[in-house]
């Protein structure tokens, strides 16, 4: 595959980059996290989003009078679920991520009831809710959106992490109308190893989670595959109501491509959506160059991407920074939980280190 200059010059600076990066994710991954913020610093504003996790609240910080999204995760309800550990990993990587495409930690605090993470407010929505909206992508935006996943896809597993949880749901359009990959819930660290966890969303699982194979992040790139066939055609490649279906449709590896894919967009996903991890693109001898460099990303300026210096065909319409139209209304009122004492100290301070 022949390699212009532009995309050569690319590929030596980001390579440079991604080896800068490892080396300060690296020195900074084992420090203890400490508190640098409380709740009491943040006017709570709007309920975004609630779960059984807890919630996230738009909010404005007293001291920088900055907007954030502020998530708030029950500490009881992290301990019911066995997600401590899960949870600190959380914490700790999405300090030290350091990547335009990834949404910003800002803070991180804890009181007697929650585990608090003050991050950037992407107020463009999720991708999901615009897919909804537009029904489908063109081939262009597509193009500029599967771009600037595949390059924090790049970055992230040179620091020997997989994400394990793409969807359209976990991808945030910020006040620009660039990308902002959020939660980071399901991510794990695993360098040069393989991991057996089946976790994910189930249209988008790779066919060796399903026959429990092991992976790494070869899961990634499949997943990516279903994000770019979905954000093309309106709906997922792989279909079934009964989940067992579903799953038995993956292990084949077989679907249809609608008639106005683009054929450069139909040869990328056919080796990229091949259940044979040999053939993957991203997986063989020039790993994710096979997908940067492949026809379909033809003229693709990836290094003005990364400076966000192309214009997006679509920019999110908000009044302000504080503009919420683009997320689902929540029924629950923002009530603040306050306890007079941490039952979960012990438990927490085994993971975090508290003092400010």
């Amino acid at each position: 595959m022949a390699v212009d200059e532009k995309l050569q010059k690319h590929y030596s600076y980001f390579d440079q980059f991604l080896r800068r990066s490892k080396r300060e994710f690296e020195a900074k991954l084992h420090q203890d996290i400490k508190q640098n913020c409380a709740l009491d610093d943040f006017d709570l504003m709007k309920t975004l989003g609630a779960g059984s996790f807890g919630m996230v609240v738009l909010c404005r910080d007293k001291r920088d009078k900055k907007i954030y999204a502020l998530k708030l995760m029950e500490k009881s309800n992290i301990i019911k679920t066995r997600q401590l550990v899960h949870t600190g990993a959380e914490i700790k990587l999405m300090k030290n991520l350091k990547f335009p495409f990834f949404i910003d930690m800002h803070g991180f605090f804890m009181d007697n009831v929650y585990v608090g993470i003050c991050m950037s407010f992407a107020n463009g929505g999720d991708m999901f809710t615009h897919l909804r909206e537009q029904k489908k992508f063109d081939e262009s935006m597509s193009k500029f959106y599967g771009a600037q996943v595949i390059l924090a896809f790049e970055y992230l597993h040179h620091l020997g992490v997989i994400y394990r949880d793409l969807k359209p749901e976990n991808i945030l359009l910020d006040l620009q109308g660039y990308l902002r990959v959020t939660d980071l819930g399901f991510c794990k660290k695993i360098d040069n190893t393989r991991t057996y966890t089946l976790c994910g969303t189930p249209e988008y699982l790779a066919p060796e989670i399903i026959l429990s194979q092991g992976y790494n992040k070869s899961v990634d790139y499949w997943s990516y595959g279903v994000l770019l066939f979905e954000m093309n055609a309106g709906y997922a490649p792989f279909y079934a109501k009964d989940p067992m279906r579903l799953y038995e449709k993956i292990v084949a590896g077989k679907f249809t491509f609608p008639a106005f894919f683009s054929k450069p967009l139909k040869d990328l996903l056919n080796n990229i959506l091949i259940v044979d991890r040999s053939k993957r693109y991203g997986l063989l001898k020039n790993g994710v160059k096979d997908i940067k460099g492949h026809d379909w990303f033809k003229n693709t300026d990836f290094d003005q991407l990364l400076s966000k210096k192309l214009v997006p065909s679509y920019i999110p319409k908000v009044e302000d920074e504080t503009d919420t139209k683009y997320f689902e209304p929540v029924a629950e009122s923002l009530v603040v939980k306050k306890r007079p004492v941490d039952e979960f100290a012990k438990e927490f301070d085994e993971i975090f280190i508290t003092a400010p």
